[in-house]
């Protein structure tokens, strides 16, 4: 579900800030100086970070993970909450998932030097979509060194990497900032355990920085369409076919009316998006089914759009015990994030350091969802691809441009630096 991996047709060509840079502080050219000599480091410590296998929800690899970068982060605060993770509705799931005892944390590092100054949050999240078994597991450099192809190195284990080297650039040089550091592990399947913990740090934060890789062409997101679940359940009659199929009602007949209807409502061209799939119904071919279920997605520019869709879906609810009686559930996860003046200023000011770097940051919206649609729900202005520049996202060939280490991470200290002189 991160990232920009599916840019919308209807949406509007790049945009680039036209703009003049400002003078770095000695601060800031500090803090630039200092990272860009730690590209080197920062790849060997992506390579480190992709061996680490923490898709699928594969816990072992999570726990690892989070627990190192909890280390390192203790050296720069001695403030880190563990956010207690909120259930997630099984119906989701097409495959149950075992239950474990507890949801999986939000790790929470803050470090707060006044009251005075504008708090600053960053977004990541340390799960990925890769198999943890399968054999995309290891980071490998392409020979020019330009590029290189590993699980999770783009979404987003080479945005970790560049914030934490930001984090650190910016403690070596003494800066005074308040930030924070989200770390959540379940963004690739909704945020659902960790929703309620980007909510609560939005209301305490006055800026979002989320870690989600740039958008084509390096592109900074800001606009994206939101995003939900929906599973359809229809509960039929069973009878067998032959003997007595009258007396049946069938499940997979209503589903795939059902279906067909939904199949007219998308209207890609003005925002609203539903797909439906997998699908289940049926267990053998001479018996009527009396069960059958599809799990669908849906995407909408606006909250308009995305009331109209869960009016259609919930409209398909049939009252009592009445057969087929077709049953609705329903989350829509990820608000829209539309544009919005707070964010359009904040998006300013990231292009405007950009240029003052000698780096190019347009701008651009996407279909593609993230945890920065919470946080900007929840009032906090938001841009959220500040990671690096790369491609292939959720398949085998994902890859990143090595550069962005270093460029992005030069791009987010120095942002940070002055948003903090607010």
């Amino acid at each position: 579900m991160g990232g920009g991996s599916n840019i919308v047709r209807f949406a509007a060509p790049l945009r680039t800030l036209h703009c003049h840079s400002m003078p770095l502080t000695e601060i800031q050219q500090r803090v630039r100086d200092d990272l860009a000599s730690r590209g080197e480091a920062m790849l060997a410590e992506l390579a480190e970070h992709v061996a680490i296998p923490t898709g699928k929800g594969f816990e072992p690899g999570l726990n690892q993970y989070r627990e190192a970068l909890v280390g390192r982060l203790a050296a720069l605060t001695e403030t880190i909450d563990r956010v207690p993770g909120a259930p997630r509705p099984a119906w989701i799931d097409v495959v149950p998932r075992p239950q474990t005892a507890q949801p999986p944390v939000t790790v929470v590092a803050r470090h707060h030097v006044s009251d005075e100054l504008p708090r600053l949050l960053l977004a990541g999240h340390i799960d990925t979509v890769h198999d943890p078994d399968g054999p995309f597991r290891t980071l490998t450099v392409a020979p020019d060194g330009r590029t290189a192809l590993g699980p999770g190195a783009a979404d987003m284990k080479g945005g970790i990497v560049l914030a934490m080297h930001a984090l650190e650039a910016l403690h070596r040089c003494g800066a005074a900032i308040n930030w924070s550091f989200l770390l959540n592990s379940d963004e690739e399947t909704g945020s659902f355990h960790s929703d309620p913990a980007l909510e609560a740090e939005a209301k305490r934060h006055d800026f979002g920085l989320a870690l989600e890789p740039a958008l084509p062409g390096g592109a900074l997101a800001i606009e994206r369409m939101g995003s939900g679940q929906f599973k359809i359940e229809v509960l039929g009659r069973s009878a067998h076919v032959g003997r007595d199929f009258a007396s049946g009602i069938s499940a997979v007949t209503r589903l795939g009316e059902i279906i067909a209807e939904i199949g007219k409502w998308p209207r890609p061209e003005e925002g609203l998006i539903i797909n439906v799939g997998p699908l289940k119904g049926g267990i053998v071919t001479n018996a009527v089914a009396d069960y059958a279920a599809c799990w669908g997605n849906v995407r909408f520019g606006n909250e308009t759009l995305a009331d109209e869709l869960e009016e259609k879906l919930l409209a398909l609810v049939t009252p009592g015990d009445a057969l087929p009686r077709v049953v609705v559930h329903h989350r829509w996860n990820r608000p829209a994030k539309p544009l919005i003046e707070a964010t359009q200023r904040l998006a300013d000011r990231a292009a405007v350091v950009a240029k003052s770097l000698g780096q190019t940051l347009p701008f651009t919206k996407t279909g593609g969802v993230c945890d920065g649609n919470i946080l900007q729900h929840a009032g906090l202005p938001t841009i959220d691809t500040l990671g690096v520049r790369g491609g292939g996202l959720h398949t085998t060939d994902e890859w990143i441009e090595v550069a962005s280490l270093v460029e992005r991470s030069q791009l987010l200290a120095t942002l940070m630096l002055d948003l903090a002189q607010i």
